[in-house]
């Protein structure tokens, strides 16, 4: 957290640092999702939730304890995880913007491998915003670590947009052009053509350049909206699943109503402000999150890894997620979601061999005291958790039939309430 200031101060500092209008970090709306790396209690993020930008902050559970349990209790967009040897599930090119201040990570260790995770991850033209004494502290150790990461960072042709106090902020170049005229054998080097760099599930890290696509070297940037438009705006990699404009559109407005439909269902049992973080198991396109943006809530979407790594359109929406499967336990902590959304993912987890029973208990264990979950499933799973809800002390809500496309005709919405109860 160590803003000397405030927060708020120290990202209008950022924003003034690169010249941005008004001393807002979103540019515009240019900028919308960012990264927090090692991030205390996350404030930082918090901070950035009136500027319409979108935080993934993450840290691990190390000395500093429980940060992301804090931080999910205050509201904030946050993931229990660790850069160290897998990569972090986030697709490619997800970010404008990656932080670091006083994250405690040594940089330079395994040939910058660590570095090169958060270029895989940042946007063309992205940030890397690093406070830390190594930026500006005039002894003969952080001097050291100060000249071999700005030499690291510039064999990864990043360059400094702006530097003050305590901080440097590097961009990440827009094009090819540099990468491809480095001198041959210069460290850290280019990725293999095969190396997907979307696939992030288990996958190791590797200390390797990722290089734009010729789509992306041509375009000279993401080519996404500014920020409220992105949401709705078709993104760039759709052809990349071979998704028209016309499929993603009808998701879009599938999505608004079926969310409308919720929340009739659920309008009854919603107290004012009593939801706020929202998990959607099976992401799809981010559509159901996508038709929450009025509402005071934030979506952690989370795409299983062995469908389509949709993720990739969820975050050029400008929306927040992870990859993950459901066989195992998810990032985080007891109790941190006020309602999670279940479209079909208890049967795809039977198809997998995997158990429904063990996924309903960790979903009770995510789900905060009065929480709800929404069930949109086939009737025999709804059977299945019905013969649940009183060892899970859950309670039904609503049932209703679901009409609203031929290809989901044979599900069935059941929305669940978690009690309050006490051993």
């Amino acid at each position: 957290t160590h803003f000397h200031y405030g927060a708020d101060k120290y990202i209008a500092s950022m924003a003034n640092m690169l010249k941005f209008p008004n001393n807002i970090l979103n540019n515009g709306g240019r900028l919308r999702t960012f990264l927090d790396v090692g991030c205390g209690v996350a404030s930082f993020g918090g901070y950035l939730l009136a500027s319409d930008i979108m935080t993934m902050s993450l840290a691990p559970n190390d000395v500093h304890q429980n940060q992301i349990q804090f931080a999910l209790e205050r509201g904030i967009p946050a993931y229990l995880g660790v850069l160290g040897t897998k990569r972090l599930p986030y697709p490619s090119r997800s970010f404008e913007l990656a932080h670091c201040s006083r994250c405690r990570i040594d940089w330079l260790q395994r040939d910058g491998i660590l570095l090169l995770e958060l270029d895989r991850v940042l946007r063309p033209g992205g940030y890397f915003a690093y406070s830390s004494p190594e930026a500006y502290a005039q002894d003969e150790e952080d001097l050291r670590i100060w000249r071999e990461m700005s030499a690291l960072v510039e064999r990864m042709c990043w360059t400094i947009a702006a530097k003050r106090n305590q901080t440097v902020i590097w961009q990440k170049p827009l094009t090819n052009d540099c990468y491809l005229g480095r001198e041959p054998g210069t460290q850290p080097p280019l990725c293999n053509s095969d190396n997907d760099p979307d696939a992030v599930y288990g996958v190791n890290m590797e200390a390797c350049i990722t290089q734009y696509t010729d789509h992306d070297h041509k375009t000279k940037g993401s080519g996404l909206a500014p920020w409220p438009a992105r949401l709705t705006s078709p993104p760039p990699r759709l052809t990349d699943f071979g998704y028209s404009v016309d499929m993603f559109e009808k998701d879009t407005e599938t999505w608004r109503q079926r969310v409308d439909a919720y929340w009739d269902l659920l309008s009854p049992k919603i107290q004012s402000d009593t939801i706020r973080n929202i998990m959607d198991m099976k992401a799809n396109m981010g559509s159901f999150a996508a038709a929450l943006k009025e509402k005071d809530v934030w979506v952690m979407n989370v795409v299983p890894a062995d469908g389509p790594n949709t993720l990739k359109l969820i975050y050029d929406r400008g929306l927040m997620g992870a990859v993950h499967s459901w066989c195992e336990a998810f990032s985080t902590y007891p109790r941190t979601y006020d309602l999670l959304h279940a479209w079909d993912i208890l049967s795809d987890v039977s198809k997998k061999g995997c158990s429904e029973v063990d996924l309903l208990l960790e979903m009770d264990r995510i789900l905060r005291p009065s929480g709800f979950v929404i069930i949109r499933d086939k009737q025999r799973v709804v059977d299945l958790v019905k013969k649940y809800l009183k060892a899970l002390h859950w309670e039904e809500v609503g049932t209703k039939i679901d009409k609203d496309s031929d290809q989901d005709s044979d599900n069935v919405v059941f929305i669940v309430q978690k009690k309050l109860w006490l051993t």
